[in-house]
Protein backbone atom coordinates (compact mmCIF):
# COMPACT_ATOMS: atom_id res chain seq x y z
CA UNK A 1 0.00 0.00 0.00
CA UNK A 2 1.26 3.46 -0.84
CA UNK A 3 1.97 5.58 2.16
CA UNK A 4 0.83 9.18 2.04
CA UNK A 5 2.14 11.88 4.26
CA UNK A 6 -0.53 13.99 5.87
CA UNK A 7 -0.63 17.59 4.79
CA UNK A 8 0.77 19.94 7.41
CA UNK A 9 -1.73 21.53 9.75
CA UNK A 10 -2.39 25.19 9.01
CA UNK A 11 -0.20 27.58 10.94
CA UNK A 12 -2.59 30.13 12.37
CA UNK A 13 -1.05 33.45 13.28
CA UNK A 14 -2.16 36.69 14.86
CA UNK A 15 -0.41 39.70 13.34
CA UNK A 16 -0.10 43.45 13.82
CA UNK A 17 0.44 45.87 10.96
CA UNK A 18 1.53 49.48 11.23
CA UNK A 19 -0.36 51.59 8.72
CA UNK A 20 0.87 54.71 6.92
CA UNK A 21 -0.97 56.93 9.41
CA UNK A 22 0.71 55.16 12.36
CA UNK A 23 -2.37 53.22 13.41
CA UNK A 24 -2.13 49.52 14.22
CA UNK A 25 -4.26 46.83 12.56
CA UNK A 26 -4.71 43.38 14.11
CA UNK A 27 -5.70 40.30 12.13
CA UNK A 28 -5.36 36.52 11.83
CA UNK A 29 -4.33 34.28 8.97
CA UNK A 30 -3.03 30.82 8.15
CA UNK A 31 -0.81 32.12 5.33
CA UNK A 32 0.99 35.27 6.43
CA UNK A 33 2.90 35.86 3.20
CA UNK A 34 -0.25 35.69 1.09
CA UNK A 35 -2.18 37.86 3.54
CA UNK A 36 0.52 40.54 3.51
CA UNK A 37 0.48 40.53 -0.30
CA UNK A 38 -3.31 40.92 -0.21
CA UNK A 39 -3.01 43.84 2.21
CA UNK A 40 -0.35 45.48 0.00
CA UNK A 41 -2.66 45.13 -3.02
CA UNK A 42 -5.41 46.96 -1.11
CA UNK A 43 -7.74 43.94 -1.15
CA UNK A 44 -7.47 42.57 2.38
CA UNK A 45 -9.50 44.93 4.52
CA UNK A 46 -11.35 48.18 4.15
CA UNK A 47 -9.37 49.63 7.07
CA UNK A 48 -5.89 49.06 5.63
CA UNK A 49 -6.92 49.81 2.03
CA UNK A 50 -6.99 53.54 2.75
CA UNK A 51 -3.86 53.44 4.92
CA UNK A 52 -1.28 51.88 2.61
CA UNK A 53 1.52 51.04 2.78
CA UNK A 54 1.40 48.73 5.79
CA UNK A 55 4.32 47.11 7.60
CA UNK A 56 4.31 43.90 9.61
CA UNK A 57 5.42 44.75 13.15
CA UNK A 58 4.36 41.68 15.15
CA UNK A 59 3.18 38.10 14.63
CA UNK A 60 2.69 35.11 16.88
CA UNK A 61 1.71 31.52 16.14
CA UNK A 62 -1.43 29.98 17.59
CA UNK A 63 -2.40 26.33 17.83
CA UNK A 64 -5.62 26.67 15.83
CA UNK A 65 -8.09 29.17 14.37
CA UNK A 66 -10.09 29.36 17.58
CA UNK A 67 -7.02 30.31 19.62
CA UNK A 68 -6.02 32.85 16.97
CA UNK A 69 -9.45 34.50 17.12
CA UNK A 70 -9.30 34.65 20.91
CA UNK A 71 -5.82 36.16 20.87
CA UNK A 72 -6.85 38.66 18.18
CA UNK A 73 -9.76 39.79 20.36
CA UNK A 74 -7.44 40.11 23.37
CA UNK A 75 -4.92 42.19 21.43
CA UNK A 76 -7.66 44.45 20.07
CA UNK A 77 -8.68 45.20 23.67
CA UNK A 78 -5.16 46.30 24.63
CA UNK A 79 -4.30 49.97 24.95
CA UNK A 80 -2.13 51.42 22.21
CA UNK A 81 0.94 51.52 24.49
CA UNK A 82 0.54 47.80 25.21
CA UNK A 83 0.29 47.05 21.47
CA UNK A 84 3.43 49.11 20.89
CA UNK A 85 5.24 47.02 23.53
CA UNK A 86 4.17 43.86 21.70
CA UNK A 87 5.49 45.29 18.44
CA UNK A 88 8.78 46.18 20.14
CA UNK A 89 9.28 42.53 21.15
CA UNK A 90 9.24 41.33 17.54
CA UNK A 91 12.59 40.94 15.84
CA UNK A 92 13.22 41.20 12.12
CA UNK A 93 14.62 37.65 12.08
CA UNK A 94 11.55 36.19 13.77
CA UNK A 95 9.14 38.03 11.48
CA UNK A 96 11.11 36.89 8.42
CA UNK A 97 10.93 33.29 9.63
CA UNK A 98 7.14 33.54 10.06
CA UNK A 99 6.69 34.85 6.52
CA UNK A 100 8.94 32.20 4.95
CA UNK A 101 7.14 29.68 2.72
CA UNK A 102 6.23 26.38 4.35
CA UNK A 103 8.30 23.32 3.57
Amino acid sequence: MARTTPSPAPRWLVYLLRCRDGSLYTGITNDLTKRLETHAAGKASRYTRSRLPVTLVYAERQTDRSQALRREAAIKKLRRAEKERLAATATATRLKRLTAPRR
